[in-house]
């Protein structure tokens, strides 16, 4: 057509062999895009619905709350449930650390499953190839990166035991980016004629999961070396918040508070501040006395477990305190014995009160979006999984930033452990300039060479 055109042009004017040119051009990309660009053109009431979770509460709960009204039923469940759940996890918090990582870790894998699984139901009509295995597929790969860099710094004695574990150490980097390699291949060839936009949305869905989940739940077992306490205070003071706020809500709740959560009341939100920061400064002043709580987690070979045995640094010992003038005369005393870290608690209730809040907010847009009530059945009268964790998220960013920003300093046990996967010369090479290092500023004595004690002898 284009030669055409361009024969006619010996005869036409040029400027009306471009216009046509141009005409042709713009009425294939039209084609183009009503084939292929409809996805461009749906808007929200366009998106599939989703069928409704069936109920899932225990028939005896169902036939002992069947008297009461809705509301008084809900109430009810989810403080079952909540208790339920409370103390299943005190129960984890005794069986100690591994058993947190592993619940960790479990918590992420669910709320994976349930955010791909509702892209899922919502695009299965147009049938993408591989798109549940290459979820889980990237799944496994960042897993697999994220661990292998805290087996790499955690367990660097336990891993130069054994040939297999220094040679996936080694190579950790390159081996993780080469399956992630394979994974994009494997989406550039599922690519299907006329779904390729919608295989790109759902392609950055599960990147996008992936940076809330796996990443998220990385900085919690981060937190979690740090010290208990830097694990269980932020997610208790979380799970105080929105208990608070939602008994403040149920009972005094007025006020409408954001439009994406019309439950939410100024009265619960003000009332679960007020009440998480109490919490938490209470809840740190217990748990700094236990050695448990506060010393970091390690890995120790001889014995082949996580210890939490240290001397407590002077973050987790009572100091004395000057109170203002105010509280003088309230109190009728001069100074207060704190823990220090029961002042940077308030800081973590503060953030988990305040700011929190807004994963809950962005997770209840991200299911009107979608037009759905819950993100899964799981619990009855909580949801899924990431209905009771959203917030949490959020916080174990906070943690984390907050603590390599406020408190982490260099960690003696880490840098030992690096020391010892060096070669005995790299060793040797350490020692001597460690030497010369703490000679210089005072802190050993110079050693006298063997010719110098001759002559002093003779």
């Amino acid at each position: 057509m284009i030669v055409i055109l361009t024969d006619i042009g010996k005869k036409l004017p040029l400027k009306l062999v471009m216009i046509c040119n141009n005409l042709i051009n713009y009425t294939s990309e039209t084609d183009i895009d009503d084939r292929y660009g409809d996805l461009d053109s749906r808007t929200d009431s366009d998106i599939p619905e989703i069928p409704p979770s069936s109920d899932r509460t225990p028939e005896i709960l169902k036939k002992a709350l069947s008297g009461l009204s809705s509301r008084w039923k809900n109430w009810w469940i989810r403080g079952i449930l909540t208790l339920t759940m409370i103390s299943l996890f005190f129960l984890i918090i005794y069986m100690g650390s591994f058993m947190l990582m592993l619940l960790v870790l479990g918590i992420q894998v669910k709320c994976f499953h349930e955010i791909i699984t509702i892209g899922y139901r919502v695009y299965r009509s147009y049938d993408l190839p591989w798109f549940r295995t290459l979820s889980w597929y990237f799944l496994l790969c960042v897993n697999y990166f994220f661990y292998g860099e805290t087996v790499a710094d955690y367990f660097a004695t336990f891993v130069q035991r054994e040939e297999q574990l220094q040679f996936l150490i080694r190579y950790h980097r390159f081996i993780s980016f080469a399956l992630y390699l394979a994974g994009f291949c494997m989406f550039v060839l599922s690519l299907v004629k006329k779904h390729y936009r919608l295989q790109f949305y759902m392609f950055a869905w599960t990147h996008v999961t992936l940076l809330i989940t796996v990443t998220q739940s990385h900085l919690v077992i981060q937190n979690l070396f740090e010290g208990m306490i830097w694990f269980l205070v932020p997610i208790s003071s979380v799970i105080c918040n929105d208990i608070t706020a939602y008994l403040f809500g149920f009972f005094f709740g007025r006020t409408p508070l954001i439009k994406l959560s019309p439950k939410k009341t100024w009265e619960g939100f003000i009332g679960g501040f007020f009440s998480t920061v109490i919490f938490g400064f209470i809840a740190a002043y217990v748990l700094s006395k236990y050695q448990y709580f506060v010393c970091p987690v390690e890995y120790r070979s001889d014995v082949n477990s996580f210890v939490t045995e240290c001397e407590p640094s002077e973050l987790f010992q009572l100091q004395s305190y000057s109170l203002p003038p105010i509280l003088k005369a309230l109190l009728r005393r001069e100074t207060v014995s704190l823990y220090p870290f029961q002042i940077h608690s308030i800081a973590l209730s503060t953030f988990a009160s305040l700011i929190g809040p807004f994963g809950g907010f962005f997770a209840s847009g991200f299911k009107r979006a979608f037009k759905i009530k819950d993100f899964a059945n799981t619990i009855p009268g909580h949801g899924g999984i990431m209905d009771r964790f959203d917030c949490q998220y959020l916080m174990a960013t906070f943690v984390h930033v907050y603590i390599t920003s406020f408190i982490r300093g260099p960690n003696p046990s880490k840098v030992l452990q690096q020391l010892l996967v060096l070669q005995p010369e790299q060793q040797l090479n350490v020692y001597k300039t460690l030497k010369t290092h703490l000679i210089e500023k005072g802190i050993l004595q110079p050693t006298l060479k063997v010719s110098s004690l001759k002559r002093l002898v003779f």
